[in-house]
C-alpha cells in the first residue's frame, strides 16, 4: 500500500493492479522520534520504517509505524503518550482466543504464557502515509485489547467485523531508541 504525498490518495498494489484504497487523511504535526524512511533500533529489533498510520481513540491519538526487519518480516512500532512498543504479527493458527466478550482483567493465554487484559478501546484510522504490507483506509475502525504479563510483554488483539489480528511485543523506553538512518 502506498500514499501519494501530493494528492493524499492511497493505493493498494496487488496482483499487478493498483486498487484505490481511499484518501490519506490529515496527518497533523506532532513531535515524533522517528518517521518514514528511518531505520530504528531497539533491543534486538532493527526496523526499516515504511508506513505511518495515526489512530484516534476519542481522548487522543497514537501513531503506528509499519516496517520490515532485517529478514523482511513485518513489524509494527507503536508510539502512545511517549511509550514505544515493537510488535510482530502472530499467525492466525494458534493465535490467542478470547472466550466470550473481552473484558478488563480477563486472562488470555498464548504459548503457555498468561496475560491479563489491561486496556480495551475502540480506534479509528484518521491518517495514513507511506506504504504498508496490508490494505488500510482512513475511517477503518476496530476494537483492540492490550494484555500484559508479569515479564512486561504486550499481547494485543484487534477485532473488526469479519476478522481479527494478534500481535506480540516488547516495550522500550524512548531513550533506548536509536535512529540508525534518518530521512
Amino acid at each position: 500500500m502506498i500514499t501519494c504525498d501530493a494528492c493524499g490518495t492511497s493505493l493498494f498494489l496487488a496482483d499487478d493492479k493498483a486498487l484505490t484504497a481511499g484518501q490519506g487523511g490529515e496527518m497533523h504535526d506532532a513531535p515524533l522520534l522517528f518517521g518514514i524512511g528511518d531505520k530504528v533500533s531497539m533491543g534486538a529489533y532493527t526496523v526499516d520504517l515504511m508506513g505511518h498510520a495515526r489512530y484516534s481513540y476519542g481522548r487522543g491519538f497514537w501513531d503506528e509505524f509499519w516496517g520490515v526487519d532485517g529478514q523482511g518480516d513485518p513489524v509494527w512500532v507503536s508510539v502512545d503518550e511517549g511509550d514505544i512498543v515493537v510488535q510482530v504479527p502472530l499467525p492466525s493458527k494458534g493465535a490467542p482466543r478470547v472466550s466470550g466478550a473481552a473484558r478488563l482483567g480477563q486472562k488470555v493465554t498464548y504459548q503457555r504464557g498468561v496475560y491479563r487484559i489491561q486496556e480495551m478501546e475502540s480506534a479509528e484510522c484518521v491518517a495514513i502515509r507511506g506504504s504498508f504490507g496490508e490494505p488500510m483506509e482512513v475511517g477503518d475502525t476496530h476494537t483492540f485489547v492490550n494484555a500484559g504479563n508479569k515479564a512486561g510483554d504486550l499481547l494485543s488483539g484487534e477485532f473488526w467485523d469479519g476478522g481479527e489480528n494478534w500481535y506480540l511485543g516488547a516495550w522500550f523506553d524512548p531513550f533506548e531508541v536509536k535512529v540508525v538512518r534518518g530521512t
